[in-house]
């Protein structure tokens, strides 16, 4: 028995370093694949500048070019592709800080280049290398204005921050969202469902919450109980952030939120803070994500440089950005 336990963990050894250095070359082939498609993307566009490439001749430049490489190397060399080659280089051909090097997949990068927005575009491929999204991941923050949404609550000079370093988590209101896009729980835009039913389809699609939460979430319970004074009070979820060190309650509400509901996540940080967390943990944080809210109520409700307690509108469907946009207007 000791020796096949010792040949297993041999065993395991060599297949963890097999499995690295297939990751290590995978990546190296990636971003390979990527800076000479960024160059071949460069050749085209200077030799269709060049005068005596415009008119007809210029027009067939592409389709001869896919011709030849498409003999010479097979398939990847479309007239379409080639055409993403020279729009990349157009793209990034002014090497922004964070694109000095490529570091994600052509995948990914074909989705960045139709950002028009060079900031934004930068704090996604910032978060996207950062975070290790997929490309489901990235297309899913993309639809959802993950960057707008960030922006809502930010003062100009942390949103400048958000094109050059991405998210940075360093205090509470840096993991605040407003709105929740929870598209993913596959409910109904109308409160045709229940606070109980709203738990049970994040609980159901937890992976995809998390994500929604953003970075350092860790989940800790569900309906978690506490006691004083023999009477019990339950907390719909709690979380952790590893980046704040701290607890995260979250109060799930399908209606407005009230003064009674903050007084009540008052009450569960209050607790949290004197009988959970640990003395090196920080103050914890207490969300209510609600379907409406009144902000001038919040703002009355809640103590004045409050930065434990937070209220913010969830969305069963993706909201477009054209509304995400209204709102930042509106806040300005």
């Amino acid at each position: 028995m000791e020796i096949q336990n010792k040949t297993e963990i041999f065993y395991e050894n060599i297949l963890n370093v097999l499995k690295n250095s297939r990751e290590k070359v995978l990546k190296t082939v990636n971003i390979t694949m990527v800076k000479t498609y960024f160059e071949i993307g460069r050749l085209i566009l200077e030799e269709e500048q060049k005068g005596e490439y415009r008119g007809t001749y210029g027009k067939e430049l592409l389709k001869t070019l896919s011709i030849r490489l498409t003999k010479e190397f097979g398939k990847g060399f479309s007239e379409t592709n080639l055409k993403q080659m020279k729009t990349f280089y157009d793209v990034y051909k002014i090497r922004q800080t964070v694109s000095d090097e490529f570091k994600l997949s052509w995948s990914h990068y074909l989705i960045l280049m139709r950002i028009s927005n060079i900031e934004e575009r930068q704090f996604y491929e910032i978060e996207a290398f950062n975070s290790n999204w997929s490309l489901r991941e990235l297309r899913r923050q993309l639809d959802s204005a993950l960057y707008e949404r960030l922006v809502l609550s930010r003062d100009k000079e942390s949103v400048k921050e958000l094109s050059l370093k991405g998210q940075i988590i360093e205090k509470s209101i840096d993991v605040i969202k407003d709105p929740y896009v929870l598209e993913f729980l596959g409910l109904p835009e109308k409160h045709e469902y229940s606070e109980h039913d709203l738990e049970s389809e994040i609980i159901n699609k937890l992976e995809m919450f998390l994500l929604e939460l953003g970075k350092g979430f860790t989940f800790v319970g569900r309906q978690v109980r506490f006691t004083f004074d023999e009477k019990h009070f339950r907390v719909d979820l709690v979380f952790y952030n590893r980046l704040l060190r701290c607890f995260v309650l979250i109060d799930l509400k399908i209606g407005e939120v009230t003064h009674q509901d903050l007084g009540q996540m008052q009450m569960y940080v209050n607790y949290y803070d004197r009988f959970i967390k640990l003395p090196e943990e920080n103050k914890t944080i207490g969300i209510i994500i609600c379907r409406e809210k009144n902000d001038t109520l919040v703002e009355i409700t809640l103590p004045e440089n409050n930065e434990q307690i937070f209220a913010s509108r969830y969305e069963t469907i993706l909201p477009s950005k054209e509304d995400i946009k209204k709102l930042i207007m509106e806040e300005e």
